[in-house]
């Protein structure tokens, strides 16, 4: 490595952004940090929708705070980079400002434009046969899923015609923000997989026409897609002048969360497995071809690094878990809100109190499909629950049973990879239930496998984004060098007993939602 940089790093999550400097050299070394909250409006049909203008107002206030709080000039940011949730979908005029506020990867009003556009005719996995084969040949998977940006595309176009006739260009949620820095309208290969358009076949790599006319999608919305570590473009006067640097710097592609929170766990060889518990939650596995597993909504979708792929198992709730638990349970029934304490003591306080509960909960099991379920089975309908409480139920025994819920989803994303491709036996698990040893540990006695984590798991998007500015600017030969940069900082063994207790629930676990199949449709469609 022949000199050092120093990169500004945006992680623009569901509920938050998170703004990091960091230096990189011999090592990645984390300069200053600022997190700021914006909203996630949950609607009674289904939708969930975030305000563009938030993440904006969030950017400039948390990039002013890391650069006070590390003592850095704007003069000495060598580049910008990004990583984001995504399968949003934000719809910009030719002035690249948003039409409507941007319709998030948990949206699922479009129920009806699925049914009309893929569900039909002789189905296999929900899906007309003809298009899904067509889709999975061009594409390596298929918008079955009402959440599908496609989907939320349509639905616009049918709902709200007078926005529709203003769009210019389609974009995901970081691509937005780099409209709104540099002037440009790009992709990024990852997001450009992500809207299920995209042709992965070798030598293409490009939106497909073909794909577009089937979905009826105007090619013309599609933006050009550039690389990851490629450079978008610079930063605008105007755009400097809100965000506090100075205009000029290199804004890079940068990726979404699924493809970097992996990166930054340093899980980047074939079948490398990670884990990450942020507000979702999933299980990626590293792979070279393209697969999928339609019956389980499993499919590998395209990762940072050309040529790899990331098996990828996604569940919508998984810290939005353990918060809702803090708000449902532990501030009203253990005290914590009476004392009006920090939201982290809040937590660790509620990790304290479900150490205090045994194995298994006392029998009770914690469904974590808060707002629907994607994978193995997709089921918009699908609800939490507690199963099994009894009279002798106590509050630590519910907070336990809602972090062991979260973690049986998680092995059973696990299984149903390995039934497709080889998973590691060693999980890096990322995110900020990464910060909890309580959590690593009942990961581990659950799925019976070691877990390691790195430095500060929770900004692990902002990471992996910094990887590919380092890349960008050539002082990372490549993404795969990141692995001697991101040594393994804590690891958990599994307990051979708890595991016992766990394998038992986790039997009674699948087998609750197609048990109360018929029962989530009566209540909730």
């Amino acid at each position: 490595m022949s000199r050092k940089i120093t990169v500004l790093s945006y992680d623009i999550g569901t509920t938050g952004i998170k703004t990091c400097i960091f230096e990189i050299g011999e090592t990645i070394e984390l300069v200053s940090f600022s997190s700021a909250g914006y909203s996630l409006y949950v609607l009674p049909n289904g939708g969930a929708e975030q305000e563009p203008d938030e993440w904006w107002e969030t950017m400039c206030r948390t990039t002013r705070e890391v650069l006070s709080a590390g003592g850095v000039t704007p003069d000495k940011i060598d580049g910008i980079t990004f990583c984001s949730q995504m399968q949003g979908i934000v719809l910009v005029d030719k002035e690249g400002r948003h039409i409507r506020r941007s319709m998030s990867y948990m949206d699922q009003r479009a129920k009806e434009q699925l049914d009309r556009g893929l569900a039909h005719g002789f189905q296999v996995a929900g899906a007309n046969v003809p298009k899904l084969l067509k889709s999975l040949r061009i594409t390596g998977a298929v918008a079955a899923s009402v959440k599908d940006p496609v989907w939320k595309y349509k639905w616009v176009e049918d709902n709200e015609p007078e926005n529709f006739k203003k769009v210019y260009k389609w974009l995901d949620v970081k691509e937005s923000v780099i409209c709104r820095m540099t002037g440009e309208c790009i992709m990024t290969p990852d997001s450009a997989f992500a809207t299920l358009l995209y042709d992965i076949r070798k030598g293409r790599e490009c939106f497909s026409k073909e794909m577009c006319e089937m979905l009826k999608v105007n090619y013309e919305h599609l933006p050009k897609i550039i690389g990851c570590s490629e450079k978008a473009g610079n930063l605008t006067e105007k755009a400097a002048r809100e965000l506090g640097l100075v205009a000029g710097i290199p804004v890079f592609g940068g990726g979404g969360d699924a493809s970097l929170i992996g990166v930054a766990a340093g899980a980047v060889e074939p079948n490398d497995t990670h884990i990450y518990w942020g507000t979702s939650g999933w299980v990626g596995t590293v792979v070279e071809k393209s697969i999928v597993d339609a019956s389980a909504m499993i499919a590998a979708i395209v990762g940072a690094q050309k040529g790899r792929y990331n098996y990828f198992a996604e569940l919508e709730t998984a810290g939005k878990c353990l918060e809702w638990a803090r708000d449902r349970i532990a501030l009203d029934e253990i005290g914590i809100y009476s004392e009006k304490t920090e939201v982290d003591s809040v937590y660790d306080r509620m990790t304290e109190a479900a150490r205090k509960a045994a194995a298994g909960s006392g029998g009770v099991i914690f469904a974590p499909w808060l707002h629907g379920n994607r994978c193995p089975f997709e089921a918009p309908d699908a609800r939490g629950m507690f199963f099994n409480i009894s009279l002798e139920t106590t509050e630590q025994e519910l907070i336990r049973a809602v972090i062991e819920g979260v973690c049986y989803h998680l092995r059973w994303f696990i299984e149903t990879q390995e039934k497709k491709v080889k998973t590691s036996r060693t999980l890096r698990f990322a995110g900020g239930g990464a910060l909890s040893p309580l959590i690593c540990q009942i990961l581990a006695d659950c799925t019976g496998r070691r877990v390691e984590t790195v430095k500060s798991p929770q900004n692990a998007g902002s990471v992996g984004a910094a990887v590919l500015a380092a890349v960008g600017l050539n002082v990372i030969g490549s993404i795969s060098e990141c692995k001697k940069l991101i040594p393994a900082d804590r690891t958990y063994e599994p307990f051979a007993a708890n595991k016992a207790v766990y394998d038992k629930s986790f039997e009674v676990y699948k087998k609750l939602y197609k048990t109360n199949k018929s029962l989530y449709k009566t209540m909730n469609l």
